[in-house]
Formats: C-alpha cells, structure tokens, sequence
C-alpha cells in the first residue's frame, strides 16, 4: 500500500460494525457514494475477514479497506492475508503499530493519553485515533493538541455526530470516525447513503469555514 490514502482521502472513516459478508458490498458502496474513502469493519463483526476481502476485491485502490478493533500482531498478519489495507485499534500497541506499517498498512492506533500518543509517533503512526472522543470533549483535544507534533493527523471517535463534530473541529480535531450514527445492521442502505453524504457536506463544510 502506498502513500495514496494518507496523502488524498479525507479523513473520515465509516465504521461499520456488525456488517455482514452478504451486506458488505451494498452497505460500502452506500458510504462510499456518500464519499467516504476509509471503510472500517471491526474485527466483532459477523465473519469480518470474509467482509473485508470482498471489500478489498470491489474497492481496489479507489478506496482504504480494513479492520478495526485490531489488538494483536496475528490480527494483522491475518489482515494482511486479505489484503486489507488499513488497521484500526481501539488502544495503543506499538507492536502492532509497526507491524501494520511493515506490512504497507495505514495504521489508526486509539490513543486517550499524551503518554500514548507519544508510543504511537513513535511507533511510526502518523494518524492517532482520540477515543472516547466525546467523553473527553473539545477542551481536552485543544490540551492534546497544544503538544502533539504538527503532522499529525487526530481523529475523533467515539460519540461523534452531526451535532458536535464543529466544535471538535475547531478545537483541532482533522478528522472523524463516525460508527453508529453512520451505521448500525437493519439500517437501510439508502438512508446509510444519506447519512454518509451528510457527514462528508459537514466535513467539507468545517474546512470551508475554517
């Protein structure tokens, strides 16, 4: 995997936890329409690398495909296996920070703490993930923020929605994962689509702004 993803894809991740391998494709297509480029299956779901290799055999390179709630080198290497192309974890393991990275993955370690934060970049992780987010609140990333080095992209996630995702931004925030709000199984594929494109509208609409 190169560069490609960190360097053009907006970052926003769908998360699309409790998928299904039949509902995989129609789910992904729904939140790529809406024009998200990260699409994240957690390891919990319903058979997720049988998801994540469809994923990767529609997408190709026209999207980053993936894990999340990866929490073990095996988990990556049999991530890897399937040609997935981004890891998500819900912590921070160095460990498995670079071997995702060894492997050309994109990594998303979730970090609370500046101590956790600081094993991430050092690990090589250019993207951290804040989670809990919104339990934290804004207040809290502007502190993060005040100390992490410029390059580095923090995401929110965690109880981020339509509603709140402004005031993450303004406090730092670059970019989102957005799970349940998103999606959640028996969610139709359409209203997922609606959805997908609202919170890419709020997104472009926050840069705009700024």
């Amino acid at each position: 995997m190169t560069e490609q993803p960190i360097a053009t894809y907006p970052p926003m991740v769908a998360i699309l936890r409790g998928v299904t391998p039949e509902e995989i494709i129609p789910v992904a297509e729904a939140v790529y329409r809406g024009g998200f480029r990260y699409i994240e299956v957690p390891l919990n779901s319903p058979q997720p690398l049988e998801s994540i290799a469809r994923l990767v055999e529609h997408f190709g390179d026209r999207a980053c495909c993936g894990a999340g709630t990866v929490t073990g080198e095996q988990q990556v290497e049999e991530l890897a296996a399937v040609g997935a192309q981004l890891i998500v974890s819900p912590n921070c393991d160095p460990l498995v920070i670079r071997s995702s990275l060894k492997r050309g993955m994109v990594s998303m370690p979730g970090v609370l703490s500046p101590t956790e934060a600081f094993s991430a970049i050092a690990a090589g992780a250019s993207f951290l993930k804040l989670f809990p987010a919104a339990s934290q609140g804004p207040d809290y990333v502007k502190n993060l923020k005040a100390v992490l080095p410029r390059h580095i992209r923090l995401l929110a996630v965690g109880g981020i929605n339509l509603d709140n995702m402004a005031e993450f931004f303004r406090a730092g925030i670059e970019g989102f994962g957005i799970g349940g709000d998103l999606y959640k199984p028996g969610r139709a594929v359409d209203d997922v689509s609606k959805l997908a494109g609202a919170y890419m509208e709020k997104f472009a609409e926050l840069h705009s702004d700024g």
